[in-house]
């Protein structure tokens, strides 16, 4: 009976892992987004960190964004836990492979811009965009309200 409700255990552990490993994939490119703006929102940075594209520039935007957040009183980071996401407009991708989404949360209603990748078989977040996509022609018209410095 011992053998038996071990295994039971290690099936169930190794069956909740499965899960937790599809729970880090993005199905599509408006999920990855979704899942990055969440984690970011709720403080939880290494999951953001998986819904993104990994490269120097993005890791160091994705640390400079926790360390603002590790900064803010306890008020203002409940009030991003308990915002919503509001996305606003998701561009058609081009070529199958790259879409810029708008978004806001509920607490700041500021627009931003976030491009989504698919990469090596992942939707991923390019976080680069959000600050450099000015320099960006992929879109075809003029983002007029957005919450970037010019």
């Amino acid at each position: 009976m011992k053998k038996f409700l071990s295994c039971l255990l290690l099936l169930t552990i190794f069956s909740c892992k499965e899960s937790d490993k599809d729970a880090d994939v993005a199905e599509n490119n408006i999920d990855a987004a979704r899942k990055f703006i969440g984690a970011a929102l709720q403080g939880k940075f290494d999951q953001a960190k998986t819904f993104m594209v990994q490269d120097s520039v993005n890791l160091n935007y994705l640390e400079v964004a926790e360390r603002s957040y590790q900064k803010m009183d306890p008020e203002t980071k409940n009030n991003y836990r308990a915002a919503s996401i509001n996305i606003h407009n998701v561009s058609e991708p081009i070529k199958d492979s790259v879409t810029v989404v708008i978004f806001s949360n509920s607490f700041k209603n500021d627009h931003d811009t976030l491009k989504v990748l698919h990469l090596e078989g992942k939707w991923l977040v390019d976080l680069k965009y959000l600050y450099e996509h000015a320099m960006d022609t992929t879109l075809n018209k003029i983002i007029t309200k957005d919450s970037l410095p010019k």
